[in-house]
């Protein structure tokens, strides 16, 4: 009697087949599970880093600005400004750059608002939670009352990540500006 294949339908996978695509699928969650965790502090942090890049890019342009007016090397008790958008709007400079420490007149934080044009449904813009710095933190989010002492990432028991700007503290240095990570 002859065997024919064509006579045996497969009736469907065998226990092997089975226990082999379940070890493969482990070991692919086991690895690839950890890399998907954290996304939603990493996002955040992404985010923060964004809105690092336009600080950058606002307090150059803003620099520029005094260049050109000739108001660089002002301090902040000059009370000179630049205009930054077509109403006119303007924004107050300590040695060429937008200043980050509120004065008698000077709201850091409202100059920061016109710059960054952050979504206020989203972060919240700063100028008190920090002495010397604007900082940018997520709507919900915990206030930052410091910098950490590592600058790189909050302790577990202050969790807050947050994009932070200090003015020029001399005159031909450059603003600083950085992220603390999201946990």
């Amino acid at each position: 009697m002859k065997y024919s294949m064509k006579n045996k339908a497969q009736q469907g996978f065998t226990l092997i087949e089975l226990v082999v695509v379940i070890v493969i699928l482990g070991i692919l969650a086991v690895t690839a599970a950890p890399k998907f965790i954290n996304l939603q502090a990493d996002a955040r942090t992404a985010t923060l880093e964004a809105v690092k890049a336009s600080m950058q890019s606002a307090y150059t342009l803003v620099h520029s600005k005094s260049l050109i007016q000739g108001n660089e090397s002002a301090v902040a008790a000059d009370g000179e400004t630049v205009v930054v958008n077509s109403q006119g709007d303007v924004v107050n400079l300590d040695l060429g750059y937008p200043i980050s420490t509120a004065g008698a007149a000077t709201v850091p934080a409202d100059d920061w608002a016109l710059l960054l044009e952050v979504n206020a449904d989203e972060f919240i813009i700063s100028d008190d939670s920090i002495a010397g710095y604007v900082v940018v933190y997520p709507e919900g989010g915990t206030e930052p009352t410091a910098l950490p002492a590592d600058n790189d990432a909050p302790t577990a028991a202050e969790s807050s990540c947050f994009a932070y700007y200090q003015e020029s503290q001399a005159l031909g240095t450059s603003p600083v500006t950085d992220v603390v990570i999201c946990l």
